[in-house]
């Protein structure tokens, strides 16, 4: 139960923080171009908490002619946190929502020219990416520390050992893009699930500053129908890490491991009688178990106990493989196995800058390539695993934190900016086909594409929400 309650508040605060500063950008434009807005809401549904802003002061142009003028004064911006925190709204004073006096028509979203409409619309998205430049900028300052790409000892079977690749070797690039850490190798082979050809794996000897190899590893519609793809693990890659004792950091809820009683700090001694000499070890032979009863014998607390537990199974490239739902404990990696990288205050915009627009090309790719049915719709995800994904990342550290946050805001931009009626993307076609024609789209074709949009976002988010629970 406590797991559940710091994930959902781990979606409350990481949600609060992106449409926060999402519904900023629409808010901030639209007072800049001069529009009136009646409310900026945190959360929809009922609102428990509102604070007023300024009375403003209305001054029509001195041009406008005025034939009705409102009896009523100006109500002040409604500043609101409502119960439903899973999205929020800006609600500018406009003709459509109902009548505006010819003294407040200058306030009204509705009469100002198409491109402030347009600049008001976009600036909710880019709001989503300034965010992420800015939490990358602060990344890149602190300094961001990553394994270094060191292959380990390589299944014989494996693509990757096929190809040439050995223990011992670093990764140096990945279709000729740099890779610093292991997390950026597998950020590059992320991009390439769904396709058909060659990957290009660029490695040197570690220690040695020779001129490095290339590598051609041959993909077909790689891991194009599986969940939760593990790109490094499907060609046989493996980093090479010191020996892990098989000590449980964590347990997941609701886990084969957790239903079993496992606890965190728990030192597994035996499998089945067999002895464990690392964690590698271990994880193999619960692989290899799944749906079987097994018994483990573990150190707690300076006590030898006795525990059987029954490995849940997922599948993994068409084979059941067993699942325990436990975590290794963190340890020390050694000074030579760890990359730190860090840039001075002025000049780490650049990699963050750089970073977004990677993350974002990625992003895109990745939308492209569900349509086209090169990926798995399974890898949709929801706010269930958004909540866990972000209580995770919180407990990690503030890094772990704020990276996860640039890219929930640069994945909530993008979405944002499809061509969907009910998105800000699909408000800008409207207005961009306006821009052209000099004449705004029928409301008739708007109002039948808000439903549309309607359908398809609630469509959409039906098969995430079911992925979730699939998932759990």
């Amino acid at each position: 139960m406590l797991d559940v309650i710091q994930s959902v508040v781990a979606l409350i605060v990481t949600l609060s923080i992106l449409v926060t500063i999402h519904e900023f950008g629409h808010y901030w434009v639209a007072k800049l171009c001069g529009v009136h807005v009646l409310r900026f809401s945190v959360g929809f549904g009922k609102p428990f908490y509102i604070k007023h802003g300024k009375q403003p002061v209305v001054q029509p142009p001195a041009h406008q002619v005025i034939e009705t003028r409102s009896n009523e004064t100006l109500a002040p911006t409604e500043f609101a946190l409502a119960a439903i925190p899973l999205g929020g709204y800006v609600k500018m004073l406009d003709e459509r929502d109902g009548f505006v006096a010819d003294d407040r028509l200058h306030l009204a979203f509705n009469r100002k020219p198409v491109l402030q409409r347009i600049a008001i619309t976009a600036a909710g998205p880019i709001a989503n990416f300034l965010l992420a430049i800015v939490a990358y900028w602060v990344l890149f300052i602190a300094g961001v520390s990553g394994v270094a790409p060191i292959l380990g000892e390589l299944d014989k079977q494996s693509v990757s050992a096929q190809a040439g690749l050995s223990q011992g070797q670093e990764i140096v690039a990945v279709d000729g893009e740099p890779t610093n850490t292991w997390s950026d190798v597998n950020m590059q082979l992320f991009g390439r699930i769904g396709d058909t050809g060659d990957i290009a794996i660029s490695i040197k000897e570690f220690g040695s500053n020779d001129v490095t190899r290339q590598y051609q590893l041959p993909v077909q519609r790689w891991l194009s129908d599986q969940e939760n793809p593990y790109p490094a693990a499907a060609l046989g890659l493996v980093l090479n890490y010191p020996e892990i004792p098989a000590v449980i950091g964590g347990v997941v809820a609701d886990s084969a491991a957790k239903k079993a009683g496992l606890q965190a700090n728990d030192k597994i001694l035996r499998f089945n009688g067999e002895a464990i000499v690392d964690w590698l070890q271990f994880v193999k032979l619960i692989q290899s178990h799944a749906n079987q009863t097994v018994q483990l014998d573990v150190l707690r607390a300076n006590t030898e106990l006795s525990v059987a537990v029954t490995p849940g199974s997922i599948d993994r490239e068409g084979q059941q493989v067993g699942f325990l739902g436990a975590s290794r404990q963190a340890i020390e990696m050694p000074e030579e196995m760890l990359r730190h990288v860090s840039y001075p205050f002025y000049s780490a915009w650049i990699p963050a800058v750089d970073k977004t627009w990677s993350v974002t090309m990625f992003t895109l790719e990745s939308i492209y390539k569900m349509l086209k049915g090169a990926i798995s719709p399974k890898n949709l995800s929801g706010p269930i695993t958004i909540a866990q994904v972000a209580s995770d990342s919180a407990e990690s550290g503030l890094e772990n934190f704020i990276s996860f946050l640039a890219l929930l805001s640069i994945s909530l931009g993008v979405i944002n900016l499809l061509p969907i009626p009910i998105l800000d993307g699909g408000h800008l076609v409207y207005y961009l086909i306006e821009l052209v024609t000099r004449r705004p789209v029928p409301e008739r074709i708007q109002m039948m594409g808000l439903q549309m949009g309607m359908f398809l976002l609630v469509g959409i988010m039906m098969l995430a929400f079911y992925n979730d629970l699939m998932r759990l």
